[in-house]
């Protein structure tokens, strides 16, 4: 009688409540560390930014430390708590994100001392999750995380050094990339989950020696609440950059190197002389003087640039225009997943993939019919969809309500906060060891099936 009293009460709570008792039951100490944190506006940032702050509003201890942004003074630096996450701000990354030997020499003081930090700080069961900015952080981390009695989990938004060698930056047979890569696989051995964001990142480490049951594959997500639909009459934003009636075709986000520039430029050019349809680029980047040195050497009045906007205004930007471009060099599928798809489906607008008809992007864009996919240098293709768009716009609403039910249905923020806590809960347990078996996120493709 007494047991089943217990489990009616039980039953009585709430999901979230059952995890705040759980969490205060099992001791639960997160450590999240990534070059930028909250409110930085970077994908990376934003992706573990939302999983810290829904992890500590279930009752979890959580603790995100980072380096401050550029143009940070120094009352930036220390420690504050910020809804309920313990913020703790390293002075490694003041000053501008650009020039190779400055990148590298802030990334190698973030390393020491972040890699100080946990030496000093982390405690026996400690859950530590170490995230790929800046490159090759498990490498700094993992000594001292193991050495303390912590669990490391790696999750990785991309893979370096294979990024480098693959764009040619680093060659493949050379001294460097070998110890690279040596040094990475080395730290990773010691991780109890290494969490890749699509299935051929996790089949890639696999490839290099790394246990199955120590992958886990968790898609990323964007915040429902952050991006949303926004009509174009009821957008004051697309109103203010001067847009009316015309097809607008953006791209939001980094201008990184793992990106193609040249297929969209080269589109704007061969539309140059139709007022009908513009072009609209948002973000900043490595890439950005170049393709802005190209869109002034064409004399291209059709394209526009904006900052980054801030996250209250992420609906509103993401809905200016009426199609995405999203693209990545076809060598960097299994490597790094471009992350601002996943808004552009949360924004519920059609995607223009430029990349591998066998990519993630574009298989998903394929089966949800959301999207197109055109190949890397393919001006003419991608201006063919681009006036399909214009001169369809009941197909191209459609591809963007299937494109925003995609969103709700496989990529919202809710979906990724509960794979990463039950991720959570089964390390937490005092029985669990480093590395136990498959919670394996539902991933088409993707370890284990």
């Amino acid at each position: 009688m007494a047991a089943e009293l217990h489990a009616a009460c039980w039953r009585g709570f709430t999901l979230r409540s059952r995890r705040k008792i759980l969490a205060r039951a099992i001791r639960m100490r997160v450590i999240l560390v990534n070059r930028f944190f909250y409110p930085d506006e970077s994908a990376t940032s934003r992706m573990l930014s939302g999983l810290a702050f829904s992890l500590a509003h279930e009752g979890i201890e959580v603790t995100a430390l980072c380096g401050c942004r550029p143009g940070d003074d120094e009352s930036t630096l220390g420690k504050h708590t910020e809804r309920g996450v313990e913020i703790v701000r390293l002075s490694s990354t003041k000053g501008e994100r650009h020039g190779l030997i400055w990148r590298a020499l802030n990334d190698l003081r973030f390393h020491l001392r972040t890699g100080l930090w946990l030496l000093r700080n982390v405690q026996s069961r400690d859950i530590c999750v170490i995230c790929t900015d800046p490159p090759l952080h498990s490498v700094s981390a993992a000594p001292a995380i193991v050495f303390r009695g912590g669990l490391m989990v790696n999750w990785a938004f991309d893979l370096f050094p294979d990024v480098a060698i693959e764009l040619g930056v680093i060659q493949r047979r050379r001294v460097l990339a070998r110890s690279m890569l040596f040094l990475r696989d080395l730290s990773l051995r010691s991780a109890a989950r290494i969490v890749c964001p699509i299935g051929s990142m996790a089949e890639r480490l696999v490839e290099r020696g790394h246990p199955r049951e120590k992958l886990i594959v968790i898609r990323l997500w964007s915040n429902g609440d952050e991006i949303a639909p926004v009509a174009a009459n009821d957008n004051p934003l697309r109103q203010n950059w001067g847009y009316k009636d015309q097809l607008v075709i953006g791209h939001s986000g980094n201008f990184g190197r793992a990106h193609d520039f040249t297929t969209l430029i080269g589109a704007a050019n061969l539309l140059k002389d139709d007022p009908r349809i513009q072009f609209l680029l948002v973000g900043n980047g490595v890439k950005r003087t170049e393709v802005e040195e190209q869109v002034r050497t064409l004399g291209l009045s059709n394209v526009s640039f904006q900052p980054l906007q801030p996250r209250e205004k992420l609906s509103e930007s993401m809905s200016v225009a009426d199609a995405h471009v999203v693209s990545l060099f076809p060598e960097l599928e299994s490597c790094i997943v471009p992350s601002k798809f996943y808004g552009v489906l949360a924004a519920g607008r059609p995607t223009l993939f430029v990349g591998s008809r066998e990519g993630e992007v574009a298989r998903i864009c394929a089966d949800a019919d959301c999207g197109v996919q055109v190949d890397i240098g393919d001006v003419n293709a991608l201006t063919r969809q681009i006036l399909r768009l214009r001169d369809d716009p009941g197909r191209r609403l459609a591809m963007g309500q299937r494109a925003r039910n995609l969103f709700l249905s496989d990529y919202s923020r809710q979906r990724g906060m509960g794979e990463w806590r039950a991720l959570l809960d089964d390390l937490a347990q005092p029985s669990s060891g480093e590395v136990s078996p498959g919670i394996s996120a539902p991933q088409p493709g993707g370890v284990g099936k």
